[in-house]
């Protein structure tokens, strides 16, 4: 049966949050059940990608195994009741779609807000892991390099990767550029929910920044901080970190604000306070702004550039869906190559085989002179006689008939037999 590259996929698009938390793979866990692909399956080319909006795992096999992968998954999280997620993978087994759908998501088309440039970074890491252990032959890293030199073309050729398309992102963007003038501006972010993590993520582009954390229940504040190295703030303690603090970033759900003009006027503003309210309802009142000193942005304001910068990115999304079938064409084209590869080198070796005992056979008593004419005769005979059936097979795979014309050539040369060099 022929090897297949195949893949599976829980994602933003198929399963809520909830679900998502529960199956996202760390890197410990990627790496157990990559080594256990490689021990079960014999897997050459698998990689796994988890990022907070998606769980994949891609590999070549003749047989569709996405169940027991899914249930390795479950062995490694320690799911007893794995089999319940099932209904939340999307599965690609055919070939030229479980491309498409990695070059897709390489490039942020299938990502929440489109063309997330961090995904990317996000592929190479895991492409990265694959690698080390092995789990990456001739076939995937031909691909992974493809993917890589289309994303090139992407961001030289279109507008898609330009700007901030996400709310967090262009947060981000706003507050770098209005603090490039601050040495090592402090930050506070206040409610730790899913944009002020996202915020505190993105937080890696202002790397002079001084962060802090404040959030209701301080274990979510205290587990953000942790992995991003950032300063916790008891939530009682706000008030005194916010008089501290050049920007506060503010993403709580109250139905009242949380702060409020007569809170701000009582902080000794000495140059200016940036406050970025994310939150709806909003939670800083708007009249903050009669206080001099203070500037205030909030989700409209920050929502009109992401959305800008959007229309921009969709407006690409046809070219770089062109650039990508463009790739994955020329990637076919080598893969077919590749197909038909073992069969030509089974038959150049079993063609040398006859010719080595032939003249073994037949050269005994001749000298070295007439040895050499000889061996480069037949060497000449067996490249003319090898000419055609690799110009048939080369021609088969571009009409997508190599596997008949392999299976053909095969009987005929009784090529089963033979062992191909390591």
């Amino acid at each position: 049966m022929q090897v297949k590259f195949r893949a599976l996929s829980l994602s933003h698009k198929n399963a809520p949050v909830q679900i998502r938390e529960i199956i996202s793979l760390d890197e410990q866990a990627v790496h157990g059940i990559l080594l256990k692909l490689k021990d079960f399956f014999n897997l050459s080319d698998a990689l796994i990608l988890s990022t907070c909006n998606r769980t994949e795992v891609y590999y070549s096999h003749d047989k569709d195994i996405s169940t027991e992968i899914i249930k390795l998954i479950g062995l490694e999280k320690g799911l007893v009741d794995i089999v319940n997620y099932l209904e939340y993978f999307e599965i690609f087994n055919d070939d030229r779609e479980a491309i498409r759908h990695l070059f897709r998501v390489s490039m942020g088309l299938e990502a929440q807000v489109v063309g997330d440039i961090q995904i990317s970074n996000q592929v190479k890491r895991s492409y990265q892991a694959s690698a080390d252990l092995n789990m990456a032959g001739p076939f995937l890293h031909r691909l992974m390099h493809t993917v890589f030199f289309t994303n090139k073309r992407i961001v030289q050729e279109t507008a898609f990767r330009d700007g901030a398309a996400s709310l967090s992102y262009a947060a981000i963007e706003l507050i770098e550029s209005l603090t490039s003038n601050t040495f090592e501006p402090r930050i506070l972010l206040i409610g730790v929910g899913e944009i002020g993590e996202d915020v505190a993520k993105n937080m890696v582009h202002i790397p002079s920044a001084k962060v802090k954390i404040s959030n209701r229940t301080q274990s979510r504040a205290e587990t953000i901080a942790a992995e991003m190295g950032f300063e916790v703030v008891p939530f009682e303690n706000c008030m005194t970190a916010m008089e501290e603090a050049d920007v506060i970033v503010c993403s709580i759900q109250r139905s009242e604000p949380f702060i409020t003009k007569e809170l701000v006027k009582k902080f000794q503003i000495n140059s200016y306070k940036l406050l970025v309210d994310l939150s709806v309802p909003r939670s800083i009142e708007t009249s903050v702004e009669d206080v001099p000193g203070v500037i205030l942005y909030n989700v409209d304001n920050i929502r009109s550039k992401a959305s800008e910068t959007l229309e921009k990115r969709l407006a690409s999304v046809p070219k770089v869906e062109e650039i990508i079938e463009e790739s994955i064409t020329e990637f076919q084209g080598w893969k077919k190559e590749m197909m038909v590869s073992p069969t030509i080198n089974k038959l150049k070796q079993s063609l040398e085989q006859i010719r080595q005992e032939e003249m073994a056979r037949f050269m005994k008593n001749a000298d070295e002179k007439e040895f050499a004419v000889i061996d480069k005769i037949t060497k000449s005979m067996m490249q003319k006689i090898l000419k055609v059936p690799v110009v048939q097979l080369r021609a088969a795979c571009q009409r997508d008939q190599a596997q008949e014309m392999i299976e053909m050539i095969s009987d005929l040369f009784d090529l089963d037999r033979v062992k191909t060099d390591k």
